[in-house]
């Protein structure tokens, strides 16, 4: 049994990525929500905008100035950690970048370093904004 709370600096890479997605994905939607964003099918279609591995690449390529040396370590631990069965439509270098990302995501949340979390999600909804809804 792994004590989240102590343990979290052990984790793999794909561990953080896991974690990381999950709280992104949920930090999003409760962005979306709060733009008056209610119905399903917009909600769908506009998350995919922010949550994609695609997206995640264009976040990274920005954001990747601003992130500290343990951030970026965690990033190359999510990156390089990132499956080789991942789903055929995917390019592998973005799924890659993407898992990074994540992992930074995960690492952040689990040391509960939430000002942090908070600077990199709003930088990364910016970019997309500005990059992908332009």
């Amino acid at each position: 049994m792994i004590d989240l709370n102590k343990d979290y600096k052990l984790l793999n890479g794909t561990d953080l990525s896991y974690i990381g997605d999950a709280y992104y994905e949920l930090k999003i939607r409760e962005y979306l929500l709060k733009k008056g964003i209610t119905k399903s099918k917009e909600l769908q279609n506009t998350s995919v905008k922010y949550v994609s591995a695609h997206a995640h690449q264009i976040i990274f390529n920005s954001l990747q100035q601003y992130l500290t040396e343990e951030e970026l370590e965690i990033f190359k631990r999510g990156r390089n950690g990132a499956p080789h069965n991942r789903r055929k439509n995917l390019n592998f270098a973005e799924y890659g970048t993407s898992s990074g990302f994540e992992a930074i995501i995960g690492y952040l949340y689990l040391e509960q370093n939430f000002t942090r979390l908070g600077e990199i999600i709003d930088i990364s909804i910016r970019i997309v904004e500005e990059k992908i809804n332009g």
